[in-house]
């Protein structure tokens, strides 16, 4: 089980091993709700449901050999195998270590469900990580030795299966699209490894994001689940499963009410992905992107805080080939309003590759479609850096920033270990209290671009953060590389005048306006 025990209650995943948390703050308030409405009765009984569902939940155990202390220096003798020596030296070699030397075995529960009749069994990624061993056990004690066919970190899920000689019975997913809010739901699962144990209760919200991974859509539940539950389904009332339990909210590792269950949706591509090559097949755009914040929407023109900045393309993808650029920021993909930064990735992701979809993008002001087609995510992606070209041998101050900035000359690139592709203007001191320092920039940050166009030199800085304080604008968007990561910042202007950019050499500075400190903006890999 994830526990992190902190100054604020946690989420915790409910497998056998600890693992880590993810801390969460909870805001409680009042809803009035009207007193006229009806209120439906609840089920007599769910003994029915449960009856027919509960043959397909399953016990998952676990164990890992875990070597404490360092082992000798000189290595193990290999004898012939087979041979009378091969067990005298084990057994010496063995009686040479210490206690604290010797292997020991770690078991871990958890729970899981046959999907499939032939032996499939679905359970969470983080119940079987490690493990050497894996036996699924039924309600009759009946074990199984499991083989792993394929897992997925990014959605905690994980496919086993298992050899028997019989067809086993198997329960199948609904449609967690059609799931309201205050619907009932059956969990059943191994809590504390007890055994399969029944609980109830309604789904308490959708579309939970808890920060577990770049695909969250969680739906929240508040029928009691435990250390142990993890991998078990939650039912609904027609015994289909609409979600894999997965993570609970508590200060203290038990149930307090608040547990969360991937959506079957969600789930079945990845089982049908795993059960057909043993990994998943995601679509790829080929893009890091980046939350809008209200700052850097005004500095795009863009009425809402929507949508997902784009902050750099891979080289040779899809977004390349289409001509997405950095700044770009997307609004729609293959028809789907973009309301979050978080959304993309996995719209993406549930996009059959080799689709070719339109993608709607605000550029410089205005809104465009362009034709994407999709390829599909690697297995290593590493996003690469722009190459940003030219410079000139000035330095300059930028006032109304609170930087001071210089051409990236051979000293500085090694000074503060730039790559040789790094290209751009530097920023060499940050102002305390400065509208770059509120937005945590710092010596070595490389200036990209400043209002979604290339700067080579300070003057050029200089230049365009005039450019925006005489347009009115309250804030301008700078693109940084910070040690090959690319991100947009939008830095306020201060309040109540001051200088402006002043590059040696000559400028007329910047005229000040508006102010407010910025925020610091969400990034995300869209892989």
């Amino acid at each position: 089980m994830r526990l992190v025990r902190a100054l604020a209650p946690v989420v915790v995943s409910f497998g056998g091993r600890p693992e880590r948390g993810l801390i969460l703050l909870a805001i409680f308030g009042l809803v009035a709700v009207p007193s006229a409405l009806p209120a439906a009765p609840p089920p007599v009984s769910f003994a029915e449901i449960v009856e027919r569902v509960a043959p397909a939940v399953v016990n998952i155990s676990t164990t890992q050999a875990i070597t404490r202390g360092e082992m000798p220096d000189f290595p193990f003798p290999q004898p012939p195998p087979g041979s009378p020596f091969e067990d005298f030296f084990r057994e010496f070699f063995d009686q040479e270590r210490s206690p604290e030397q010797m292997p020991r075995r770690q078991s871990s529960l958890g729970s899981g469900f046959v999907v499939d009749p032939q032996g499939y069994v679905v359970t969470n990624n983080h119940v079987i990580a490690e493990a050497d061993e894996i036996q699924v056990v039924f309600n009759d004690e009946t074990t199984y030795d499991a083989t792993l066919v394929g897992r997925d970190t990014k959605t905690d899920l994980a496919l086993l299966k298992i050899e028997a000689d019989h067809p086993l019975t198997a329960v199948t997913f609904a449609n967690s699209d059609t799931v309201r809010v205050g619907d009932w739901i059956i969990a059943i699962g191994n809590p504390f490894g007890l055994g399969s144990t029944v609980t109830a209760g309604i789904v308490s919200a959708r579309s939970r994001d808890i920060r577990a991974g770049p695909y969250d859509d969680f739906l929240q539940v508040d029928a009691p689940i435990n250390r142990g539950n993890s991998g078990g389904p939650s039912f609904n009332l027609d015994g289909q499963v609409i979600g894999i339990n997965t993570a609970i909210f508590s200060p203290s590792g038990g149930n307090v009410g608040i547990g969360f269950a991937i959506p079957s949706n969600l789930a079945v591509p990845v089982i049908e992905s795993l059960k057909e090559d043993g990994r998943v097949k995601r679509g790829w755009l080929g893009v890091r992107i980046q939350t809008v914040t209200d700052e850097i929407a005004e500095s795009l023109g863009l009425e809402d805080a929507a949508g997902a900045l784009v902050a750099s393309v891979t080289p040779g993808g899809p977004a390349e080939v289409a001509e997405i650029e950095p700044g770009d920021v997307i609004l729609e993909f293959d028809r789907k309003k973009i309301d979050r930064m978080r959304g993309l990735p996995r719209i993406v992701a549930e996009t059959p590759i080799g689709k070719k979809v339109e993608v709607s993008i605000w550029r410089r002001g205005e809104e465009r479609t362009v034709e994407v087609e999709l390829g599909e995510l690697p297995e290593e992606d590493e996003l690469a850096a722009l190459t940003e070209q030219g410079a000139d041998t000035t330095s300059g101050q930028i006032e109304s920033l609170g930087v001071t900035v210089a051409t990236i000359t051979e000293e500085l690139r090694t000074r503060f270990e730039l790559a040789q592709d790094v290209n751009g203007v530097l920023i060499v001191e940050v102002a305390e209290g400065s509208p770059a320092g509120a937005e945590s920039l710092r010596p070595g940050d490389v200036i990209v671009e400043v209002g979604q166009e290339e700067v080579n030199s300070p003057p050029e800085v200089a230049a365009k953060v005039n450019q925006a304080q005489q347009e009115n604008k309250k804030s301008v968007l700078l693109l940084i590389d910070r040690q090959g990561d690319l991100r947009f910042v939008a830095l306020r202007f201060p309040e109540g005048g001051g200088e402006g950019a002043e590059p040696e050499g000559g400028g007329e500075g910047a005229e000040p306006e508006g102010g407010g400190e910025g925020a610091e903006p969400e990034e995300g890999e869209l892989q």
